[in-house]
């Protein structure tokens, strides 16, 4: 626990840093060298984050091949996948009902008044692929040396779970070597990302700096009833999440919510929920979740449960919406977070992927794509809230199911000091 103290410390101190350094850099250098800063110094965040893809495919096809396997028999596998996927679905519409919510009551796009374009507009955003045609045909892995090689995520737990459904259709007689095995790789892999956690605090510097040193502060300040609710939504969400954890899990959510700090707070400062994978597999294990539950659920949750990209798709839709003085009734709204829930899931590995969503679902509901223009500029600060609180909504799924399918032990942790 000391270590993971250490961590967090480290973390916040070295965020505080780069905002900071960000700020004075934005204030008093010219601006090749603020060009110069910000190209150099998100090395260390690209390097941070490329050792965790590096990371990232082994453990997802190791753990969850090994949680399948150890399921047994193909009923257990698809009760629990049942149960994951009807939470994930409840769990994405509470989500979208927030962020309604707070944007319905807020209005931060109602003061702008902006003129509807009239003609096309390029965001940059690739959006060709954004249909249920394409969304089924990318989820089957033509290859999974390639799905592995481009870090599909998606790809990798479908032929995960093909390949762990056979294994366990075998029997333990003949899948134990190879259980055997993949759990060692697991167990390796988890201990690489242990070592590169050690470089996690100098990458959280480097984004943050490079952020605040190009965009400066006045960036929050001009957008600061937009974020503000924005953040007020998410905020919501995780205390309806908890609210919700609490009810299955007891007083025992205070100590899931303790143990996931660190991943959290790694997601949330590198915008990325990838980066805290690894991490929120091994408190999940700690808290006391079974392995096999972990590596089941985990993965799923990561392509399936994206609860802060759907508080992001369903306040930025309708802060759009808002900004061009665009009226929609009831029914259209409610087709219009069906779409985007629909369009979100699977596509947590692809770039800016909220923003990918909404580019491809708003203008069939009139709202000009013009409008996400207004949000990329902020959508790095945007990001780091719907990474953190995916991270926080896959965990206590995965500890709500593990409880309610009977292998939640209690406070594992305690039991190995006392031994």
């Amino acid at each position: 626990m000391a270590s993971a103290n250490k961590l967090t410390i480290f973390i916040v101190i070295f965020m505080l840093a780069g905002i900071l350094s960000g700020a004075v850099i934005h204030q008093y250098a010219s601006a090749d060298a603020i060009a110069t800063w910000s190209d150099n110094i998100t090395l260390f965040t690209d390097m941070f984050l490329r050792l965790i893809k590096m990371v990232i495919a082994p453990l997802v096809f190791s753990t969850l091949t090994v949680g399948i396997m150890r399921l047994g028999e193909t009923a257990t596998i698809g009760r629990v996948g049942g149960k994951a996927m009807v939470w994930f679905i409840s769990s994405s519409v509470l989500s979208i009902l927030v962020g309604l919510f707070i944007v319905s009551l807020l209005h931060p796009g109602s003061g702008l008044n902006l003129a509807v374009p009239t003609g096309s507009v390029e965001t940059g955003l690739a959006t060709g692929g954004m249909t249920l045609k394409g969304f089924l045909s990318h989820t089957i892995p033509t290859s999974i040396a390639g799905a592995m090689a481009n870090n599909e995520i998606l790809q990798i737990v479908v032929f995960s779970m093909f390949f762990g459904i056979g294994g366990a259709s075998l029997g333990e007689k003949f899948n134990a070597p190879l259980v055997a095995a993949l759990d060692v790789v697991s167990h390796i892999m988890l201990k690489v990302t242990g070592y590169v956690m050690y470089v996690a605090p100098l990458a959280i510097f480097a984004a943050i700096s490079s952020v605040i040193a190009t965009q400066g502060l006045g960036i929050l300040l001009n957008y600061a009833s937009f974020i503000g609710g924005y953040y007020l939504a998410i905020v919501l969400t995780c205390l309806v999440l908890l609210a919700v954890g609490y009810m299955v899990l007891k007083k025992e959510i205070f100590r899931l919510v303790s143990m996931l700090k660190d991943p959290v707070l790694v997601a949330f400062t590198t915008s990325s929920s990838e980066a805290a994978y690894p991490k929120t597999l091994e408190q999940l294990t700690r808290f006391g979740c079974s392995r096999n539950i972990v590596s089941f659920v985990l993965p799923i949750g990561y392509s399936f449960n994206l609860v802060g990209s759907m508080v992001y798709c369903s306040f930025a839709s309708m802060f759009i919406a808002q900004a061009y003085n665009i009226q929609l009734s009831f029914s259209e709204i409610v087709v219009l977070m069906l779409t985007l829930m629909l369009a979100s899931k699977g596509i947590a590995g692809v770039p800016r992927s909220a923003l990918v969503v909404l580019a491809a679902t708003i203008p069939s509901f009139h709202i000009p794509v013009a409008g996400i223009l207004l949000l990329m500029g902020i959508d790095h600060f945007l990001d780091m809230g719907r990474s953190a609180i995916n991270v926080l909504g896959n965990g206590v799924a995965t500890a709500m199911l593990a409880q309610n399918e009977g292998l939640l032990e209690e406070e594992p942790e305690l039991v190995e000091q006392e031994a």
